[in-house]
């Protein structure tokens, strides 16, 4: 097992010394706290504390979209999970588009990525004015505009149109801008990054700051959702012939303990294992519930999501964790309040009792849970977004190159499972990259934004409950437009 110190984690504990509290608008936070923007920061130390602070958004449980998983759990790869009664009112509407915009979910996710923000826009706005090294300071800068930009990407693809929050002094009653401006203003931060931040391995050497391939694979991602398949493909293929990045010979190690930041990682979140500050709750949500006791258990991979996997395909079992699988020495017998099987009225299986292994970090406990760190961005992703764009660009043996990568790794040197895929049609070719990315990222929160951005939502999710014309969107959060006085508006058919 590699070795688990994250040396960004350690300093970030000081940096979360620096918090949010209260429960005002978004815009009625002061951005560090009891520090006001007149005192902090003024010096090359303080400059550290605040994008620090930044950085440690990430380690708030609600900015993984409001404590759960909710996107897994909308699309067809995930249910609700953890027991029948538990978050049953407030969750388990997710499971067939029947959630309102009053829940607290929505509503602290929106907080808290608006939270990551102010305290983004504090490094951007005053460390330039701090007499300090220069190369921190632009170093710091940077890093700061990779965060907005994920931030603000979070919120675009959630909501749409959002308020547009780019300095200190934002008007009290700022309305939402249309969702090209925001995309203009992530595009420019992330574009400001990749110019200002070494390469991975170069300079700070802290595993889990932002770097320049960070920047670039997550601009190529921002590009993706437009449809601008040109930057997308530039982009992702800056990425790949860095020769910085690589995929993990075993997949279980793309998001397990053993590649923590390791050469399939491109941008994670740091965490130690502490039920306390520096740990990440994002796993404990999901973790086994019951023996060995590691969480809430939700996220419960679907039916649908086992059965998609072709024959032999060895993700199956690096992705669900069934009852009876030993792991690390450790059986997973699961929580005796909930049913092995869930059936509806006429018998069909809507789930069984099993986690998502991707979670999975070694241990018997609870705290050992709060060790996972989450990937954000991988290496994975980025050969299949550069397949998806050449694709679309008409360059299909591009785009086979970058797709059979993928499922050679995944193969694990079986050459009767998982052949090359040889298709050259630009229509079924799409098609098998969707499918590809299914089994490559599932239940990593992938799956219902690359549904939607592709105009498959209707078909896979209809059946679910997904509606055309609402659903592509979030409701904003009733108490968000309440407190702006309906300065705020609602997201069309939420009303």
């Amino acid at each position: 097992m590699k070795n688990r110190i994250k040396p960004l984690t350690i300093v970030c504990l000081t940096g979360l010394l620096i918090a949010f509290s209260g429960c005002e608008s978004f815009l009625e936070k002061d951005p560090q706290g009891a520090l006001t923007q007149e005192t902090f920061p003024t010096t090359g130390s303080d400059a550290l504390l605040a994008v620090n602070a930044a950085y440690g958004t990430m380690l708030d449980l609600r900015f993984h979209s409001g404590i759960f998983p909710l996107t897994d759990i909308m699309s067809d790869d995930a249910r609700k999970g953890s027991n029948p009664t538990d978050q049953s009112t407030e969750i388990g509407p997710y499971d067939n588009f029947m959630f309102t915009k009053t829940g607290n979910e929505l509503a602290s996710w929106w907080s808290t990525l608006y939270m990551g923000i102010k305290r983004a826009n504090v490094v951007i706005e005053k460390v330039p004015l701090i007499t300090m090294d220069e190369t921190l300071r632009s170093r710091y800068v940077a890093e700061a505009k990779f965060l907005r930009g994920l931030f603000y990407f979070d919120l675009v693809r959630a909501w749409g149109d959002v308020p547009l929050v780019s300095n200190l002094t934002p008007s009290v009653d700022l309305a939402r801008s249309p969702r090209e401006d925001v995309y203009s203003l992530i595009e420019q931060d992330l574009l400001d990054a990749i110019a200002a931040l070494s390469e991975k391995g170069q300079g700070s050497g802290e595993p889990g700051r932002a770097t320049k391939g960070s920047a670039k694979a997550l601009l190529a991602k921002v590009y993706l959702f437009q449809g601008d398949f040109t930057n997308a493909e530039k982009y992702s293929v800056e990425v790949i012939t860095s020769g910085k990045y690589g995929l993990e010979p075993d997949f279980i190690d793309a998001n397990g303990v053993n590649g923590e930041h390791g050469i399939e990682s491109v941008f994670e979140i740091g965490a130690v294992g502490l039920e306390a500050a520096g740990g990440n709750g994002y796993a404990n949500v999901q973790g086994v519930r019951g023996t060995p006791n590691r969480g809430w258990g939700f996220n419960r991979p679907s039916p649908d999501l086992r059965s998609s996997f072709e024959n032999g395909d060895p993700r199956l079992k690096g992705t669900i964790m069934d009852l009876g699988d030993v792991i690390d020495g450790i059986t997973i017998l699961g929580d005796g309040t909930t049913p092995d099987i869930t059936r509806d009225e006429n018998g069909t299986v809507l789930e069984t009792e099993c986690y998502n292994r991707k979670v999975w970090t070694p241990g018997t406990d609870v705290p050992t849970q709060f060790g996972h760190n989450r990937r954000i961005l991988r290496y994975a992703d980025v050969l299949l977004i550069a397949a998806e764009a050449s694709n679309e660009n008409n360059k299909p043996g591009q785009a086979l190159l970058y797709l059979n990568q993928v499922r050679e790794r995944a193969r694990q040197g079986n050459d009767a499972i998982l052949p090359d895929i040889t298709e050259n049609d630009k229509d079924k070719l799409r098609l098998l990259i969707l499918e590809e990315r299914r089994h490559e990222l599932a239940l990593e929160g992938h799956r219902f934004w690359d549904l939607v951005r592709t105009g498959m939502a209707a078909e896979v999710l209809g059946p679910l409950g997904f509606v055309v014309g609402k659903n592509e969107l979030f409701p904003v959060p009733q108490s968000e437009i309440d407190i702006s006085k309906g300065t705020l508006t609602q997201n069309q058919n939420w009303n």
